[in-house]
This record gives C-alpha cells, structure tokens and sequence, in this order.
C-alpha cells in the first residue's frame, strides 16, 4: 500500500471520527406543553444563530425522559422538557446509564386547564368534584369502603352540578401534564379522605408516596388522547358535552373554540396562575445533558436564548404563548444555574 493511500485512509477515517463525535443540531425531547415554547426558541435561534434549527418532539415527559436518560451517545438527546420537575427514579436511571452532568432550567409557571367547548354553558367544579368524576375507585355511600366509580353524570356526584355525561379527554401515562393533574388534583384530595388512608396504612411505601389515590378510571370515561394537546382541542370542538385536561398555553392558543371551567371558583388566566390562587398550577423545565456541551456548540447557545429575557421575562416572547413567567429574582437565579452549566444533584431534587 502507497503512502499516499494510507494517508486517503487516515484522513477518511478521522473525517468520519469527527461527523461520529460532533454534531451542530440540537436534538431536544419530552414535554407537549412544553413544546410550543421550545419550538419557538428553537425557531428563533435557527434564525440569529450560525447554527440550524434545534429539532424539537413532543413525546410526553416520561417518555423524552427515557430517551434523555438512555446514556451519552451523541444519539441521545441533548435536552428534555418537562411539565414538571424530574423524578428522583429518573435520575438514578440517568446516574445508571452514565448521564451524570446535569443541569435543571427552571422557565415559568403554567396552569393544567379544565377545558370545554366554547359553544356550551361553562361551570365551576371544586377539586374534590374533578377527582371523583375520574377516579377508578370513589367512596362508597357511607364512606367505610372504595368502590368502582359508578359516576355517568355530574349531577350525580352534586346536585349542584349540571346532567352532563362525564367523558375526559386528557393525557396518557407519559404525559407530565397527566402526572401534575393526579398530583395536583386526586393525592390533594384523596390523601386528606380517612376512607383512602385507612385502607393504605398497612403498605407504607404506598402511603408514603400516594400513589394509589391517583389511579384514573379505565372505564372508558377518561379517555387517554395521546401527547398532541392540540388533538384534545379538536375532539372538544366536535363533543361538546366533553371537558379536557391540558396546559395554559393550549387555552390561550384557542380561546376562539374552547374555554376553561372554574376549578374551587376560580378561571385559569396568567395572573391567577402566577398568584397561586388557581388551584391546579405547576413549574415547567427542560434538563441540560452537560456531557454533550463539548461535541454540540450550539447547546449552550440554545439554552442561554432560552433562559434570556428576551424569551422569559415578564414581557418576554413566551408570554404570547401563554407562559407565565417566574418572579424575577428566581428568574435570574434559574438563569445563573444554566450559564454556569450547575450540576443537578439528587439532594436538590429531593427538596
């Protein structure tokens, strides 16, 4: 073999190590509600930036945590959205497949809306309300036992309430949305029902975590509608006695065809969702996979637009989008923590 070949080979193969070891797109994962934020920094950055447009998938929380966790390779994502914080369980996983420097980005607050169609008369449910219209098991009439929910029909569980069939359009397993929603709305309210405790307090770990208060009904009731909160919006414009579960900014997006319910007497707007007094709120994030700042430059250019005033601040981009920004001064301390790349420790999520 000539020199010359064996220099052909050589330079061919550290050709292909380089387009093996570095890419210039950014690959980002989970969250639907998160997506039309990311989307649209993505977007703006493929325009200011030297860099292509990030690509951005919508593949539920749980799931773009998955991918995220799965290890380092430059196949992997560099960043997952969440519609909320990520799971200690999740964390090991990543600490397991080697994903061990990471950084949380805390970006706003963003509300789980109780929707309807626009074109039918609106009401108020209370919390407690919600979670037994979709609870597989509810309190039996003398509240010593759980019983399969036998509930067709909101007058059923109030008088008070109007003689709607209950069908839920919300989100699958996956979904950050449908983890905040049971949190929020069923282990609020269950955890606080003695008929619920007493029946619990021989499993301690589930006890602890509550995690059998937030089992949804599979009656076909609540139907699960997949990560396109989008999709829940069309079936509501076209089953008007149907309400649906899904982030904000999907409301905001649509107000000409849908409208949010009253939850404890109280709409969902920006302002009752940054003060706290809407009952079903919660932060949203995306995590940084610090491992691939090296082999992907533009990472840490996307995520400093991201966290910029220019996208999050009170009067930031988002904001069209229906979020609902963050007070400044933890603003400016979530920002901190992604330009100084801060490492994510378990300790911290646990808090």
């Amino acid at each position: 073999m000539t020199f010359r070949k064996i220099s052909m080979g050589l330079i061919a193969g550290a050709l292909l190590t380089t387009a093996l070891s570095a890419r210039e797109q950014v690959k980002i994962v989970g969250s639907s509600t998160v997506y039309p934020f990311s989307s649209l920094v993505a977007e703006e950055f493929g325009v200011i930036s030297k860099y292509p447009t990030p690509v951005v998938e919508s593949t539920g929380t749980g799931g773009g945590m998955k991918l995220f966790c799965a290890g380092v390779d430059l196949n992997t994502p560099d960043i997952s959205n969440a519609s909320r914080r990520m799971k200690a369980k999740e964390f090991k996983m990543c600490k397991k497949n080697g994903v061990t420097d990471i950084t949380e980005a805390l970006i706003g607050f963003d509300g789980i809306a109780i929707a309807q169609s626009s074109q039918v008369e609106s009401f108020n449910i209370t919390k407690e309300q919600l979670a037994l219209a979709v609870a597989a098991e509810v309190p039996s009439a003398d509240k010593k036992s759980l019983i399969p929910n036998p509930y067709k029909k909101y007058s059923e569980i109030d008088a008070s309430l109007p003689e709607r069939e209950i069908i839920v359009y919300g989100p699958p397993k996956s979904s950050g949305t449908r983890d905040s929603f049971e949190e929020l709305v069923l282990q609020s309210i269950f955890k606080k029902m003695p008929v619920y405790t007493d029946l619990y307090k021989k499993d301690e770990k589930a006890n602890k975590k509550y995690k059998k208060y937030s089992v949804i009904r599979t009656d076909g009731v609540y139907v699960e509608s997949g990560e396109n909160d989008n999709l829940i919006v069309q079936k509501l414009t076209k089953n008007r006695a149907a309400i649906g579960i899904f982030g904000y900014s999907f409301l905001e997006e649509n107000r000409d065809k849908v409208v949010g319910l009253s939850v404890d007497n109280t709409l969902p707007t920006a302002k009752t969702i940054s003060l706290g007094t809407y009952p079903i709120a919660r932060s949203m994030y995306f995590y940084i996979k610090n491992d691939h700042s090296k082999d992907v430059p533009a990472l840490k250019e996307y995520t400093k637009l991201f966290m910029s005033k220019k996208m999050i601040a009170d009067d930031g981009i988002l904001t069209e989008l229906g979020l609902i920004p963050l007070a400044q001064d933890i603003r400016d301390e979530a920002r901190n923590k992604v330009l100084s790349s801060q490492k994510l420790t378990l300790e911290e999520l646990k808090k």
